[in-house]
């Protein structure tokens, strides 16, 4: 495979990874923590209030989590596009 095709390559899988991560963050976020909460109180956990749990708790923990997640997948695409020349140590 030819170097700018692989470059294409990459930053399409890397901009796929993306958008589902940052459309998952828009969800727990956004929908769950705002437009939803109404309907999400009347679920209950441990006696605490799910659209109160995303508003104060699941939105952050999700999100911190999207970051190792997004981590991962990056380390693995690296990995799998690295060039020879990018394989090699700089040192």
């Amino acid at each position: 495979m030819e170097t700018s095709e692989k470059n294409k390559a990459y930053w399409r899988k890397n901009l796929q990874y993306l958008a589902i991560l940052l459309g998952i963050w828009f969800i727990t976020s956004y929908l769950c923590s705002i437009m939803f909460v109404d309907q999400l109180d009347k679920i209950q956990i441990r006696g605490y209030r799910l659209g109160f749990y995303f508003a104060q708790q699941a939105s952050i923990w999700i999100f911190v989590e999207l970051i190792f997640v997004y981590a991962w997948l990056m380390n693995r695409l690296e990995k799998k596009y690295q060039t020879p020349e990018t394989a090699e140590d700089p040192q």
